[in-house]
């Protein structure tokens, strides 16, 4: 059972990358996904979530506009586009499984179902 995070990089600001969450032993259909942020120093930071059922979002304010969060249940696999990005994006990006929902990924506060290695975003300016 396992997340993975990937599509992370190097990017100037203004630029865009688009992250992936794939899971292996386990259906994403029925879990919240989210995406949790944590920059150095830094406290951990919610960034999005997408809900199982329906498929509602949720976002972060300081990404509004500027990210989306998507799944594709078919690839077992939620993507997060990131655009217009800004040196203070910087920041290790973790993907999150949790059957409660968004609540606690939006809060970043940990006790999720499952989450995996993250994937490093480097906005230079």
């Amino acid at each position: 059972v396992q997340l993975q995070a990937s599509g992370g990089g190097l990017v100037q600001a203004g630029g865009s990358l688009r992250l992936s969450c794939t899971a292996s032993g386990f259906t994403l259909d029925y879990y919240a996904i989210g995406w949790v942020r944590q920059a150095p120093g830094k406290e951990r930071e919610g960034v999005s979530c997408i809900r199982g059922s329906g498929g509602s979002s949720n976002y972060a304010d300081s990404v509004k506009g500027r990210f989306t969060i998507s799944r594709d249940n078919a690839k077992n696999t939620v993507y997060l586009e990131m655009s217009s990005l800004k040196p203070e994006d910087t920041a290790v990006y973790y993907c999150v499984a949790d059957r409660g929902g968004c609540f606690r990924s939006m809060l970043a506060r940990g006790g999720y179902d499952y989450w995996g290695q993250g994937t490093q975003v480097t906005v230079s300016s």
